[in-house]
């Protein structure tokens, strides 16, 4: 008799073993998050390399875009318990000009109910001096040197109210009261989740407003504001434009 209980005992022993190796060897569920940025001027679409100004800002100045490039890094999902998903090498060199640079694809985002979202604009200080890296990283245009580091947002195009017709904005800098790194959190539609499942890939549409670059804290007027290469106050200056809603979640698809 004892030795029959012994053995109930170890068998119920064995199960139990059994059963919490193969919950630890279960794989988290995961699935799939696209972020689409659409990029507009105010209410109309941005269109890139126009013959003639086909723009304007609120206070009059005439303006069109050549290029539009940015870094998106370091993003953050937020779930209803405030728990966060941090996505690892979170880094992407948006290009207005390349349709495929204007899906950012977030594999193995752990399933579940989210409510916010956080990234940065531009590239983080540790990254700025790392040495020759590669993806969105690798040395580019974006790039200045370790000194100064990467080109957050670039701006460039034309206007009849410019010096020569033309601006060009290069936004950089990632020290002290030249850092001009930015974190945003645009709030989901109100009454909106983001729900990650495995069985499909919720798409995130962003409009991305060239025109905040130019309006905010800082109002731009083409003929008077200094063209910002480097690191410094104009540059700055239009970090804090953009970081007041450039980016805005308009819809989230496939919930």
């Amino acid at each position: 008799m004892k030795f029959y209980q012994l053995f109930l005992a170890l068998a119920a022993l064995s199960v139990s073993f059994s059963s919490c190796k193969k919950d630890a060897d279960a794989k988290p569920q995961v699935g799939k998050l696209d972020l689409e940025m659409d990029h507009v001027v105010g209410a109309s679409s941005l269109v890139l390399n126009a013959a003639t100004p086909n723009y304007s800002t609120p206070s009059g100045d005439h303006f069109s875009v050549s290029t539009l490039r940015y870094y998106i890094s370091n993003i953050r999902l937020r779930k209803e318990d405030g728990s966060e998903y941090v996505q690892p090498e979170s880094y992407y060199l948006v290009d207005a000009a390349r349709p495929d640079s204007k899906v950012l694809t977030l594999d193995q985002v752990p399933v579940g109910d989210y409510t916010g979202i956080t990234f940065t604009i531009g590239v983080d200080a540790a990254r700025n001096t790392a040495g020759a890296q590669q993806g969105a990283l690798s040395p580019s245009d974006m790039f200045w040197s370790w000194n100064t580091g990467y080109i957050f947002l670039k701006l460039e195009g034309k206007s009849p109210e410019a010096s020569a017709g033309a601006f060009t904005y290069h936004i950089g800098g990632f020290e002290g009261p030249n850092n001009a790194i930015r974190t945003v959190s645009p709030a989901f539609p109100s009454g909106t989740k983001l729900l990650i499942r495995t069985d499909h890939a919720p798409e995130m549409h962003l409009k991305v407003d060239v025109l905040k670059i130019l309006t905010g804290p800082t109002e731009v007027r083409f003929a008077t504001f200094s063209a910002p290469h480097m690191p410094g106050a104009a540059a700055v200056q239009l970090a804090d434009n953009y970081a007041a809603g450039m980016f805005r979640i308009d819809h989230i698809h496939a919930n």
